[in-house]
């Protein structure tokens, strides 16, 4: 793993900031807030009663940077190497970086005379949600010769802490959506905490940020595939394993695996994984190498008294996940053909065909660009008591200027019942015609438990709502199926996601409080910051944040010291964070 110098930890233009302060500065306080949460990836809509997005960041990572940066990196490359080694190092970088002696090191032999950075760092606790543009930590220097440390550290937080709480936030938001749905659907809540799994080490941007990335996951769920974030969490926020679940995962196979055996005996991989390597538990097979609709039909079916005869585990778990691999999620998982379904109670036949050529012609009619005329065959499937029609309409129509539209009329050419394809069905379908299930007492379908499915291949939270949407509509409970959450969910992500910045709002000069401010009129409003010292109160259920406060009112509320001098002054753990954060209560 890369290492470097702590000093060297900061951007280059921050190193002449010493010089450029005011004559007299004592005192420079910063606070660490997210200002918007307009690029964040997240659900803003409100598709079967589901509430959207809050406006809150999860609040998370601070006490691993803590240790492992403030404490752990200054201490052994800095503070406990020799004084004239550590200033030669630091001087000779500023050498060859801006040339001879442009930039001292008396500031930094200084520091390491001291023997520790003297900051004071206040922060709400970690699993905390906080509204944007309320504080979530705030930094000020304890002695006044060493006020350029305080911002002297931003590069490195800034770099540092917003990948954990932006993907804590994000996996919140996917628990929020499967309580949601297995609520709708009467499906388990306790296995909820299980369906969102952690796929993303190897698409991130480094072992230590998938680490930490992956703790954040660990905040809402205990599916992961990433060992490094368990080891972080006994690390770092004094998790035991031993004694609790971080996190787990269960055998699972890849396509070197199942290629090795041939496509021709692709049956007999499957048969060897689950009936002699894994004859109990759960086993997670891959099932895409080729064909498949083949693999999760055909070969399922030819397994199913195998599949049937797995003996449970410790845990009571005898089931088989089939893991598609390519293709649209949604449609792998739900099906081409979106079924329509008439309540028996509407009437014969013949009233469900009128309903659906209506239905037909009303998605042309939404479909079709402002001003434009035509006609064609359009192709829908609807079911009527338990029995699937194939309907193929002729439709013209002509749809005029900004507001109106009209359909000229519509012709139902056939109607037949259909036989949908494995690929028409939907994997869930697929599975449930072979092996059946149970019903919730709400109504709706689960897989019997020896089978279930799980997807991990570009899954976002809208696609997560489309696929919990279609399966809902089909009859099917929620939790059939997991979500592998990769890097596509949690790398596609920049510290602009939450708007996250630390930025000075006050400080001392010849003993003179000033309050700083910014609001760039060359800016949306995304970069105005508070002013002066900052205070912030749970009030109503909710973080408030009051600015322009006196610094003795600045360390009462909800902001509570971390760090002082070097040293950690108050400590969570995984435990608490998860307990305050509430999704796995």
């Amino acid at each position: 793993m890369f290492k470097s110098f702590a000093p060297h930890m900061t951007d280059s233009y921050k190193l002449g900031h010493i010089y450029q302060y005011p004559a007299g500065t004592e005192q420079v306080y910063t606070n660490w807030t997210p200002r918007s949460d307009r690029l964040l990836p997240v659900l803003r809509n409100t598709l079967d009663g589901f509430k959207p997005f809050e406006g809150r960041m999860v609040w998370f990572g601070l006490q691993a940077h803590l240790k492992a940066f403030l404490i752990d990196a200054w201490n052994e490359s800095f503070f406990d190497i020799p004084r004239d080694k550590a200033v030669a190092r630091y001087q000779r970088r500023m050498d060859t970086f801006f040339g001879p002696n442009a930039v001292s090191a008396d500031h930094i032999g200084a520091l390491h005379d001291l023997g520790y950075l003297p900051i004071e760092i206040r922060a709400l606790p970690e699993g905390s949600r906080v509204p944007m543009r309320v504080a979530a930590m705030t930094i000020v220097n304890t002695l006044p010769e060493f006020y350029w440390v305080t911002n002297y550290l931003e590069t490195a937080l800034s770099s540092e802490l917003w990948k954990a709480s932006t993907v804590a936030t994000i996996a919140y938001e996917y628990r929020r959506l499967l309580d949601h749905y297995a609520g709708l659907t009467g499906a388990p809540a306790e296995f909820v905490q299980w369906q969102g799994h952690d796929f993303s080490m190897r698409g991130v941007d480094g072992v230590e940020r998938a680490a930490l990335a992956g703790l954040g996951h660990l905040l809402s769920f205990t599916g992961t595939d990433t060992l490094a974030a368990v080891d972080l969490a006994e690390d770092y926020y004094g998790a035991d394993a031993s004694t609790e679940l971080i996190g787990s995962s269960v055998p699972a196979s890849e396509h070197s695996v199942m290629c090795m055996g041939g496509e021709g005996d692709e049956i007999g991989t499957f048969r060897r994984i689950i009936t002699e390597v894994y004859p109990s538990g759960i086993v997670s097979v891959v099932s895409d190498t080729w064909d498949f609709w083949h693999a999760v039909g055909d070969m399922a079916a030819e397994l199913k008294p195998e599949i049937l005869a797995r003996k449970p585990d410790a845990f009571g778990n005898a089931k088989v996940v089939f893991r598609p691999d390519s293709g649209d999620p949604v449609e792998i998982l739900c099906g081409t053909a979106q079924v329509k379904f008439y309540a028996d109670d509407f009437g014969p036949l013949s009233k469900a065909k009128e309903w659906f050529a209506d239905y037909l012609s009303a998605r042309v009619a939404d479909d079709t660009p402002h001003g434009e005329c035509g006609e064609g065959e359009v192709v829908g499937f609807f079911n009527h008591e338990g029995v699937t029609y194939k309907m193929v309409v002729e439709i013209e129509w002509n749809r005029h200027d900004k507001q109106f539209y009209y359909i000229d009329g519509h012709n139902i050419k056939s109607c037949e019942p259909a036989t949908l394809t494995p690929a028409e069905k939907g994997a869930v379908e697929v599975l449930w015609d072979t092996f059946g299930g149970t019903v919730t007492e709400k109504g709706f379908k689960l897989l019997d438990s020896h089978v279930g499915l799980i997807y991990g291949d570009s899954i976002t939270l809208e696609r997560a709502q489309q696929i919990l949407h279609r399966l809902k509509a089909k009859g099917f409970a929620s939790t059939n199926v997991v979500f592998g959450i990769g890097s596509y969910t949690y790398q596609y992500l920049t510290r602009d996601s939450l708007g996250m910045a630390a930025k000075g709002t006050a400080g001392i000069v010849n003993g003179e409080t000033r309050e700083l401010f910014k609001d760039p009129i060359t800016d949306s409003g995304t970069k105005k910051s508070a002013r002066g010292y900052i205070r912030v109160e749970e009030e109503g259920g909710t973080l408030v944040q009051y600015d322009r406060q006196s610094f003795a009112d600045s360390k009462t509320g909800a902001l509570v010291p971390v760090f002082r001098d070097g040293v950690m002054t108050s400590k969570t753990t995984l435990a608490e964070v998860r307990a305050r954060l509430g999704a796995l209560a």
